[in-house]
């Protein structure tokens, strides 16, 4: 498996599988389809970041990181596909994102999910990110604000 940058010949396959797996357990949301049609557009031309995971040249998973105003990212977007769930792809993705926000000097990363989703829920709390106050969200699914900061001594 690798992780890199996203390109435009990961649109499809980044749009595919998180509409697999938010049509799994919510709805699509005005928010995830503005994402997912125009990542470039919506992601990457506004200061973020996408990463793809591929296993033997086809697209097993993804994550982008949205800038904050504050100089941090959000975690969004984030999906595995499910034959290749529990083989640490997602723990693969988290750890791309976590060196980028390093590397950019960002303070924190931030992101919104909801509690059903339990998997996603333990690798974030094993990846150092803890429960913050609920705020306003984009999402009627977010029910769950989690964030990781990092500082001089962070690892």
């Amino acid at each position: 498996m690798e992780i890199m940058g996203f390109s435009d010949r990961h649109a499809e396959d980044f749009r595919r599988l998180n509409e697999i797996w938010i049509l799994q357990h919510f709805q699509l949301e005005e928010k995830d389809r503005r994402q997912l049609i125009d990542p470039q557009g919506e992601i990457l031309a506004v200061g973020g970041f996408i990463f793809v995971a591929e296993h033997e040249g086809a697209v097993v998973g993804c994550c982008a990181m949205l800038r904050l105003e504050d100089g941090g990212f959000e975690v969004a977007k984030m999906t595995v596909a499910e034959d290749v769930r529990g083989q640490g792809v997602g723990r693969a993705l988290m750890d791309a994102c976590l060196d980028k926000a390093k590397a950019e000097g960002a303070g924190r990363l931030y992101l919104e999910t909801n509690s059903k989703l339990a998997p996603a829920m333990h690798l974030y709390r094993a990846m150092g990110f803890k429960d913050c106050a609920p705020r306003q969200s984009d999402y009627e699914r977010c029910d769950v604000w989690m964030e990781r900061r990092f500082g001089p001594d962070t690892p």
